[in-house]
Order: structure tokens, then sequence, then C-alpha cells
């Protein structure tokens, strides 16, 4: 008997991309660990960037590995992405892209929603950065976003949005995209396994 895969809980990773010493990315995944968890049809889990040690010279070896354990499950069982990132130097950060570097199949044929902050883009340039390496990668971006300009002035010294409106509804409207981008890409690979 086939189960309706349109009713199971969508699995998602958020996935924090900032590794910088006194970062502001816990503040802004808090708030989004809120929004994620209240909603019935997602289960989450969380990669830190800041606690993973993975070299840039892409060598497997036993340390590696060990890392990697702890996280490619997390990105494989994934049925979908949140990744929140920053904005250095107009793009995103180097550890950023280096977990991404690290795997491969693990992205193909999921949706990724992006949520930025920072300065006066508001991590905008981040996020379109992000659009071009994950389609490389064959993953799905949900056009909608989330973002925060001025992230440290959105924010109460609580870690508490002093006007939630906005982005309150722009992460209602993104995760409703990624909802329905997770369950699309879940069942047509169900139907037939994606080949990229």
């Amino acid at each position: 008997m086939k189960t309706n895969t349109a009713l199971e809980s969508l699995k998602v990773t958020l996935v924090i991309g900032s590794n910088r010493h006194g970062r502001f990315g816990p503040v802004v995944a808090d708030w989004l660990l809120d929004r994620i968890r209240h909603r019935e049809d997602l289960t989450v889990e969380v990669v830190d960037v800041a606690g993973i040690d993975l070299p840039t010279s892409l060598a497997p070896t036993p340390e590696v590995r060990a890392e990697l354990s702890a996280v490619t499950p997390k990105i494989a069982d994934a049925d979908a992405f949140v990744v929140l990132t920053p904005e250095y130097n107009h793009s995103f950060p180097a550890g950023l892209k280096n977990l991404i570097d690290w795997h491969f199949t693990e992205w193909q044929a999921k949706p990724v929603a992006l949520v930025s902050y920072g300065g006066v883009s508001g991590g905008l340039r981040a996020s379109e950065h992000l659009r071009q390496v994950f389609a490389e990668l064959h993953a799905v971006t949900v056009r909608d976003t989330v973002s925060f300009h001025g992230a440290h002035a959105c924010f109460d010294d609580a870690g508490r949005l002093k006007d939630p409106s906005g982005p309150d509804a722009a992460a209602k409207t993104m995760i409703d995209q990624l909802v329905w981008w997770g369950r699309a890409l879940r069942e047509a690979k169900e139907r037939q396994p994606y080949e990229g």
C-alpha cells in the first residue's frame, strides 16, 4: 500500500552559514526556527557552519570523514533546506561555500529557501550568489526570500523582532513555497529517481 507523501511531514535542514566570532546569525536562526517549529507539516534539523571543521583542500582524511559523519546525514535526509546567510564582501561566507562543496548529490532535486541579513543590502547579494551555486548543484531555490536590512537594529537585546509583522509574513510565504516544492519534488523522485 502506498502512503500519501503529500501529508507526511517534510524534513527541513536549516543551514546557519556564518562562522565569524561574534556573529549575529544565531539571533536570526532562533527567530526562524520558531517559525518552522510551529508548523505541523515540518520537522527540522540544524547544521551550523561554525560547528564544522572541514578543510578547504577537499581531501577525505579520517578526520574529515568523522566530521562529515555528523553533517552529511542531515543534508542527505532532508527534503528541503533553509539557508541562512550573512553578506560578507558582497557575497556569502567561505565556510558556507566549503560546506556546500563537500556535498553534491545530497542537494540534488531539493528546494532551498534563502534567508539573509546584513547592512543596507540585507544580504540580498549573498542570496543571489547562492542561487547560482545551488542551480549548479541541481537544487531549486524558491522565489521569495526573507532579508533583514540593518539586522542588528531589527532585533531587541533579547533577540526579538521589534516589528515582526513584515518578516513573519515574508517567512510564511517563503516557507509555504518551500513546502510546495519539497512535496512536489519528493513525489516526483518517488515516481522517477532523479538522474542529474
